[in-house]
C-alpha cells in the first residue's frame, strides 16, 4: 500500500473516531461477504455505519486521550461499527445480528466517550434506549405538577359532591 493511501485511510479512521463518540470494535473473522452487506444495510437504516479497518492504521489513528485498553482491542481482523445517535440501539443491532448469524465477537468499544470492555457489552444492550430514558425523565419532572393540580382540583370536586348531598338532604 502506498504512503499516500495509508495517510488517507488514517485520516478517514481518525475522522470516524473524532466525529462519533460511540463505536464498537468487533471481530468479523467468520463473516461472509453477504452477511457483511446485510449488516451494513441494517446499520445504515438505523443511522449507523460499519468500517473494516487495518489494525496498524487504526492504532495510528487513535488519539492519546483514548484509553490504553481500547488499543488492545485492535488484534485479529477488526471492524468498527459507529453511530452518532443511540449507542444502545447500535449495541442491540450488533447483538441481534451476532445471535442470528453466529459470526460477530465484540472486543470492546467507546460509549459516549467511555471505554467498555467486551465483558460489559451485555450491560449496554440491557440499558433502556435514549427516548425511553428521556420519557422517564419527563414523567418524573411532570409528576409534582400533576400532583399539585390534583390537589388544587380536589376541593372543587368535593364541593360539587357536597352541594349534591345538601340538595338531597333538603329535598327529604
Amino acid at each position: 500500500m502506498k504512503r499516500e493511501t495509508k495517510d488517507a485511510r488514517i485520516r478517514e479512521i481518525t475522522d470516524i473516531f473524532k466525529q462519533h463518540p460511540t463505536f464498537y470494535i468487533f471481530d468479523y473473522k467468520k463473516m461472509t461477504v453477504a452477511q457483511a452487506v446485510d449488516l451494513r444495510k441494517i446499520l445504515r437504516k438505523n443511522g449507523s455505519a460499519l468500517k473494516v479497518v487495518k489494525n496498524r492504521l487504526a492504532l495510528r489513528a487513535l488519539r492519546a486521550e483514548f484509553p490504553a485498553d481500547l488499543k488492545t482491542s485492535f488484534r485479529s481482523p477488526t471492524a468498527v461499527a459507529y453511530t452518532t445517535s443511540d449507542p444502545v440501539a447500535l449495541a442491540r443491532i450488533l447483538r441481534e445480528f451476532a445471535a442470528q448469524n453466529k459470526v460477530l465477537t465484540v472486543k470492546g468499544g467507546l460509549v459516549e466517550g467511555q471505554y467498555f470492555p467486551a465483558a460489559r457489552f451485555e450491560e449496554i444492550v440491557k440499558l433502556a434506549s435514549r427516548p425511553q430514558l428521556l420519557g422517564k425523565i419527563g414523567s418524573l419532572m411532570a409528576y409534582p405538577l400533576t400532583q399539585l393540580l390534583r390537589t388544587m382540583k380536589a376541593p372543587l370536586a368535593n364541593m360539587g359532591s357536597l352541594l349534591l348531598q345538601l340538595k338531597d338532604k333538603k329535598s327529604t
